[in-house]
Formats: structure tokens, sequence, C-alpha cells
């Protein structure tokens, strides 16, 4: 076997003997089981909608429930969104480790995970949002309930991501898998944003005037008139009600799509080479770690990531506290989820056009000019909803493009260890580490960041530091961190000519292993 990009040969007997798709990959005698119908990528992108929902919801409103709803100290939410991503560290590269451990069974080595961590991560993400009668254990219950969730939620992602390796063989079903995946994915930040958003919005219990503003009303008789009007209508007890009830149907949805999952998608055992002998933790992690395209990926994924989470968990502050748009943050939410959605198809074209190293730079640098726009404008909620349209298309890209780099680089990976198989849940574990690694420190420092600018907790008006704050956490801070990622992607090695020959020589390879186990079976049977 020729080694090399591209390099390998093809001898006329092979190629008669063989049939080859358009790249000139030989195609396997089980090509048929390969392909993957639409109904089963429909419920295997299902699968991938948990994750989303669950994450929008937190990411997006968890900063301010514990702010305002639950009504703790901005120090001691800092330190809840911190520690429980940070938990994370130990999670998710253990589950990745124990994942790639698993013996095969009769459902397969990452559905096991999938059904057992389902049930008790539905009832500890009910629990986050549920405010306990107590005041002075308030802390620890969320903590608690957080970093649980957080090691669950890894259970299940975890092997999902690394069920992309195991549906099919070929990198075009996986491809086509993936990008109904990312399109199901974008549909459930939709779907988690309109639940959690409208229904809390619906009950957004009033601000509470300062000193500032009560003096402000005194000149102001029509806006103390309307502050008198609202106050009345919702209490904070409604409110807590409002997350507990979003909470309940997104926990419901999470089971329908694991059981969706379950039934639609199967294993294939035979979809990856034989696995290597097990190796230990650390070494599994130093075997990973080595490889140069995962550590440049990684990095870039890390600080897009950090990027776009900075501006995703403290949106909603923003339009709320410095826009002044407290009843309306919601919608302008949802109106950059249903960007996102709509502008998937676009983006998968761009892909396939382009090649996806062009295509994370383009979806990065899109949304540059809509985080400068928002921040520099009047306060003009038509112009926000027009601008949050926008930048929607940017986001979709954050979702779609970086996972579907992944493959290619476990691909690689394999084509230069070819005797070390069977770790894609351990390339997938940190892959989702630094997901969550990012959501943590940016939810961490945005809320520390707001405490030392001195945040009002329900206030009608904020202090100008912290207006100062919000602008530069979801405008200055995020482009520099997209700048930061894309450098670092300048130097990202596999093009998609290196994709394209990593794909014919793994093809090549499971060829020559089904004929070797063709031509042993037969010499069995005639002995």
């Amino acid at each position: 076997m020729a080694k090399g990009e591209g390099g390998e040969q093809y001898t006329n007997a092979s190629l008669l003997n063989k049939p080859v798709n358009s790249d000139g990959v030989k195609l396997a005698g089980k090509e048929n089981k390969n392909r993957l119908s639409v109904c089963n990528k429909i419920c295997y992108a299902i699968g991938g909608a948990p994750y989303q929902i669950t994450g929008c919801a937190l990411g997006f409103f968890l900063q301010i429930y514990l702010l305002d709803v639950a009504q703790l100290d901005p120090f001691y939410a800092s330190i809840i969104l911190f520690v429980g991503r940070a938990w994370d560290a130990v999670t998710d590269p253990t589950v990745g480790f124990l994942v790639s451990r698993s013996p095969w069974t009769r459902i397969g080595r990452m559905l096991p995970w999938i059904l057992l961590s389902t049930p008790l991560a539905v009832l500890s993400y009910f629990l986050i949002w549920y405010v306990p009668p107590f005041e002075n254990g308030k802390v620890i219950w969320y903590l608690v309930f957080y970093c649980i969730f957080q090691s669950l939620q890894t259970c299940f992602h975890v092997p999902y991501s690394a069920l992309t390796m195991f549906i099919s063989s070929e990198q075009k079903e996986r491809d086509s898998a993936t990008a109904y995946r990312m399109t199901v994915e974008v549909l459930g930040t939709v779907l988690g944003t309109a639940i959690q958003g409208q229904i809390v919005g619906m009950a957004n219990a009033p601000c509470l005037p300062g000193p500032g503003d009560i003096v402000a009303n005194l000149s102001n008789s029509s806006l103390s008139a309307a502050l008198n009007d609202s106050a009345p209508v919702i209490s904070l007890d409604h409110t807590k009600k409002a997350y507990m009830i979003s909470s309940g149907i997104i926990s419901i949805i999470y089971v329908l799509c694991a059981i969706v999952l379950f039934f639609g998608v199967k294993e294939q055992k035979d979809s990856c080479r034989p696995r290597s002998e097990p190796m230990g933790f650390f070494q599994g992690i130093r075997l990973v770690l080595g490889h140069g395209p995962y550590v440049k990926l990684v990095m870039v994924f890390l600080f897009t990531s950090l990027a776009f989470m900075l501006l995703e968990g403290n949106f909603a502050l923003f339009c709320s506290s410095t826009l002044g748009f407290r009843n309306d943050f919601q919608n302008i939410l949802l109106v950059i989820m249903l960007s996102a959605t709509l502008a998937i198809p676009f983006w998968q074209w761009f892909l396939t056009r382009f090649g996806k190293k062009t295509a994370v730079c383009a979806g990065s640098l899109s949304v540059v000019p809509f985080m400068i726009l928002v921040v520099c404008m009047k306060s003009n909620l038509i112009v926000t909803y027009v601008v949050s349209f926008a930048a929607g298309v940017g986001v979709a890209a954050a979702f779609l493009l970086p996972w579907s780099m992944l493959p290619d680089v476990v691909d690689d990976f394999q084509v230069q260890n070819p005797e070390s198989t069977g770790h894609e849940a351990i390339f997938y574990s940190f892959y989702v580490f630094f997901t969550k690694f990012a959501s943590g420190v940016s939810l961490g420092i945005s809320t520390l960041s707001l405490d030392f600018a001195g945040y009002i907790s329900r206030g009608c008006s904020q202090p100008a530091e912290v207006d100062i704050t919000l602008k530069v956490l979801v405008s200055a801070a995020p482009i520099t961190l997209i700048i930061i990622g894309l450098a670092i992607l300048y130097s990202y090695p596999i093009t998609e000519e290196r994709r394209q020959g990593n794909r014919k020589l793994l093809q090549e390879q499971r060829d020559n292993e089904a004929d070797s186990e063709t031509e042993s079976t037969e010499l069995t049977n005639m002995i």
C-alpha cells in the first residue's frame, strides 16, 4: 500500500474486480450496509437535540436566572457557573476513556451509555431550575445539581458524538448524517430558546427601581405610572413557576429524543476497523493530544467557542439592561436562532463548494460586523431585530462547521497510526470538554465582571460601568477571540486534498481487510 496524500495505486485488475466511486475510492462488498436511509439519519440527528436544547436554555438563561430569580450574589453565581463547567475537566476525558474501553453489547457500545444516563440527567436538569425553600444552602443546591447534570450530560453526549464514526464507514454518509444532525441541533437551539424564552418572558417579573430611578420617576409621572401599573401584575413566584414549567417541557423532549435515537439508530460493529489493544488513560490522552492537526483544531474550536459563548451568555442581559428591551429579549434571541436555522443549508453548500477550512473562516468572520454594530447603534428595537437576524447567519456557521472537521482529523489519525484504532470516543470527549470549558470560563468571567461593575439584581437601570462591561463581553472580547482562533486555523494542515487522500487510504485498508477475511473463510471451508 502506497503512503502519502492520495498516493495509492490501483492495478487494472483491482479496478475491474472492485467498483469505485466518483472519488476513485474502491467500494467494499458491503456498500449497501454502509449506506444510511433518510430515516436513520433523521433518528440519529434527533439524538443531538437534547444537548442543544438544554445547553441553549442554560447558556442564555442560567446567568440571568441565578441573578434575578434565585437572587444569588453575582460572586456566588460566577462560582456556580465556573465550577459546574470546570467539573467537565474530569468528567469529559474520563467518560471518553471509559467509553473507549466499553465492550460491545447486543445494542452496541455507545447506546447503553445514552440509555442509562437519560433518566438521571432529566431529573437533575429539572432541579437546576427549582428555587429551594431555604437560603443558606441555596448555593450548594445549584452547584451540586449543576455538576451532576454536567456529568450525566457528558455520559450522553460523548458517546453520541463518537457514534458518528460507528453509523457508517463511508465518509459521505457520515458527512450527510452530520449535516442532518447540525440542522436538528440548530432547530434544537430554536426550540430551547422558544420554550424557555416565551414561557419565562410571559411571566417576567417587573424590575425594581433603584434610588436613581425613584428620583427620575418623580419628574416623570408617566414612567412612574407605568412602573406602578406593571408591578402588581406578575410576582417573582410566577417567574419561578414559569422556569419550572419550561424545564419540565424540555425534560420531556429530552426523553423523547433519546427514545427516538435508541430505536432508530443501529451501531455497525463492522463500520470500524478492529480495535487495538486497550491502553491506559494517560497513554490514550498522550496519543490523541500528540496528533498535531487535532491539537490545532481543538485550539481553534476553544477560542471560537469561547467567543460565541461570551456572546450567548451575556446577550440576554445586554438586551434587557443596556438596550432596555427587558420585555423583548426572548424574541430577539429567537430571531437569532431562527436565522441560524435558515442559514444551515447555505453553509452546507458553501462547505462542499469551497472546503471546510475556508467555510470556518468565512463563517466566523461573518458575525464580526454585527457584533460591532450592535454595540455602536442607539437603542432601536427594529434595528436590533435586523442585526440579530443577520448575526444568526454567523451563529449557524459556529454550530455546523467545527464539528464537520472532526471526523477528518480522526481519519487522519488512523492513517498515520494504522495499528492504533478504537479511540474515537477520546477524540470526541476532549472536543466536548473544550466546548463546556469555554462556556464555563465565559460565564464565570462574565458574572464576576458584572459583580465588580456593580450589577443590581432586577434593577430597572444599571450603573454605567455595567453597560460598558456588557458591551465588552458581547463585542470586543468575542471579536478578539475569533481573530486568535482564525490565526491558529491558518496553520491547520488538513486540506481538501489531504482529506480525500485519507479517505482513499482508509477505504483501501478496509477493502484489504475484507478480502483477507474472505480468503481466510474460503480456505477454512476448503479444509
